[in-house]
């Protein structure tokens, strides 16, 4: 080492310097390139990973128990002097007694027809005149309205998603109350594929 230094302090300044700044050349480019590699391994791992961890040990799902319960369903309904309209689908819905939110309640539905508009009257009491929502209380399975796909559900067997398919009741925008599952079910929540392999979030 003590030969090399004296040899290069040995040597005129032009040739010396010229040798310093290749030296100095290669090792900005080793370290460029050091920063380059570290770059791509770091983001190899930050994507690939969790698609390896998903292959081994499952996709990371929530889920959870399918419990028959007491809920609430929000169907909308138009009130103007007391009355609402529903079509045949919508009236088995309704029933005197139920609440209308923002206050007042069903006090009758019609069996029969309104000759008039073709539709069923539901009675009001107490509910001012413009869009409400009445309160359709039932004994159900009640899951998130996003976790019904198609008329199915996954349900989680032997750690993989199976499609269940499903009967809705009915629904709103937050819950659906639905028929086809049975109490202790595993029910995923989260977006998934059927056969796919998962893994409960607790």
């Amino acid at each position: 080492m003590k030969k090399l230094i004296v040899k290069i302090k040995n040597m005129d300044s032009h040739r010396r310097n010229h040798i310093v700044m290749q030296i100095g050349g290669a090792m900005f480019i080793i370290l460029v390139i050091y920063r380059f590699v570290a770059f791509g391994v770091e983001h190899y791992k930050s994507v690939f990973n969790m698609a390896r961890d998903s292959e081994l040990h499952g996709v990371p799902v929530s889920v959870m128990s399918a419990q028959k319960s007491d809920g609430i369903i929000y169907e909308p309904l138009f009130v103007n002097d007391n009355r609402g309209y529903v079509s045949g689908m919508r009236v088995a819905r309704f029933k005197p007694g139920q609440k209308i939110t923002g206050g007042g309640e069903v006090v009758s539905v019609s069996t029969s027809l309104d000759l008039d508009t073709g539709m069923h009257i539901v009675r009001t009491r107490g509910a001012t005149n413009g869009a409400h929502t009445v309160e359709i209380r039932e004994n159900g399975f009640y899951i998130p309205t996003d976790a019904v796909k198609n008329g199915t559900v996954f349900v989680v067997r032997d750690g993989v998603a199976h499609a269940v398919s499903i009967d809705i009741v009915r629904g709103d925008g937050e819950h659906t109350m639905i028929t086809g599952v049975s109490d202790g079910d595993i029910i995923i929540t989260s977006h998934i594929a059927d056969g796919d392999l998962v893994r409960v979030i607790k």
